[in-house]
């Protein structure tokens, strides 16, 4: 039998997640060292712990949180070990948030003792992968946004919060009718009244390319400086990942290069959400309302200043947003099962 390897990992958990409960915390602590488990509350706490994370050397960092949670974490600590020298440590995704879309791709469990499941693996055998991730004004993220989804995700935010004053929903249950709930009674009939906004993509990286209704790339390719789009939208929205949120594929087209991004201009009707959102979940819909292109390095323009989205996270409204797939793909702790053929016999 080899030996079994453990890695020093540090587990960093919001506060604020609608998973972390004090019970879970208490369970983490019985597995991972009290120097080595991380409670934070606050932007300015998280940024404090990634600097000192990167300072004690650590091999493997898991968040346990949302995507924003991540999102911030690997913003600082790989600006950190750049500015310190350090390599950068690989990332793993603890299922604690709400929409968890990396949790998805990733293969986080859910549940307390899948945490801890996860926990214990990425201390002994954490498996290896590379994300590419998205640059968003600095801001490291796996998928981001301006306009109607960004919106969305506010509503979605203020909804789970009057929904965790609810006492006998369920963390998994509370969150996805918050979804259902934001999404029927305040995005769709907004959608209905607010007018669309005057958006401009440029393309600022090498050639991007339009997706077809078939799936397939069509016309020439979209040189450095010409225009992907420039009309009225409702969203403009791009992910180096499928996922969005809840395991829902609203980026078909993410994994379709390694060394480009899924962007969609959205120009949906709610009444197309509402007709055909099985398919829009499962990432099969398509429609002239809804255009995918392929990307890695883009300037979103708008006559007004529209909110914005970066991991799932508000921030703020912006007129232009600049966003490019990050050069250095990301290590990262991968949950899903070895192939047999490379499992310890």
């Amino acid at each position: 039998m080899p030996e079994v390897r453990h890695e020093r990992v540090a587990v960093v958990i919001n506060g604020n997640a609608q998973g972390a409960t004090r019970h879970l915390i208490g369970l983490l602590s019985q597995v991972v060292a009290p120097d080595d488990l991380f409670v934070t509350r606050s932007l300015e706490e998280g940024r404090r712990v990634a600097v000192d994370i990167v300072s004690r050397g650590y091999e493997i960092v898991l968040t346990g949180g949302g995507d924003g949670t991540f999102s911030q974490m690997v913003t600082t600590v790989v600006r950190s070990c750049h500015e310190q020298g350090r390599a950068v440590p690989r990332f793993g995704v603890l299922r604690l948030g709400t929409g968890n879309a990396l949790a998805w791709l990733l293969g986080a469990k859910q549940h307390e003792r899948g945490v801890l499941d996860d926990v214990i693996r990425a201390q002994r055998d954490g498996g290896h992968r590379t994300l590419r991730l998205l640059d968003v004004e600095g801001a490291l993220a796996p998928f981001a946004g301006i306009g109607m989804d960004a919106l969305a995700l506010r509503h979605f935010n203020e909804v789970r919060d009057l929904m965790a004053r609810v006492p006998w929903l369920g963390g998994h249950t509370r969150g996805a009718l918050s979804y259902f709930v934001s999404i029927t009674g305040r995005t769709l009939p907004e959608m209905l009244v607010r007018p669309r906004a005057h958006m401009r993509v440029v393309n600022e990286g090498e050639d991007a390319f339009r997706m077809g209704m078939d799936g397939q790339p069509e016309g020439p390719p979209i040189r450095r400086g010409e225009v992907l789009f420039d009309g009225p939208a409702r969203a403009v929205t791009f992910s180096s990942i499928p996922y969005w949120g809840f395991g829902s594929r609203i980026f078909p087209f993410a994994e379709e290069r390694e060394d480009r991004f899924n962007l969609r201009v959205v120009n949906l009707e709610s009444t197309d959400v509402a007709f055909h959102i099985r398919r829009l979940w499962n990432g099969t819909f398509r429609s002239p309302r809804l255009l995918d292109f392929l990307a890695d390095a883009v300037c979103i323009e708008s006559q007004e200043a529209l909110p914005v989205q970066v991991g799932g996270d508000p921030a703020g409204k912006s007129r232009c947003l600049r966003a490019r797939l990050y050069p250095d793909p990301i290590p990262v702790v991968d949950f899903h099962p070895k192939p047999p053929s490379l499992r310890m016999r």
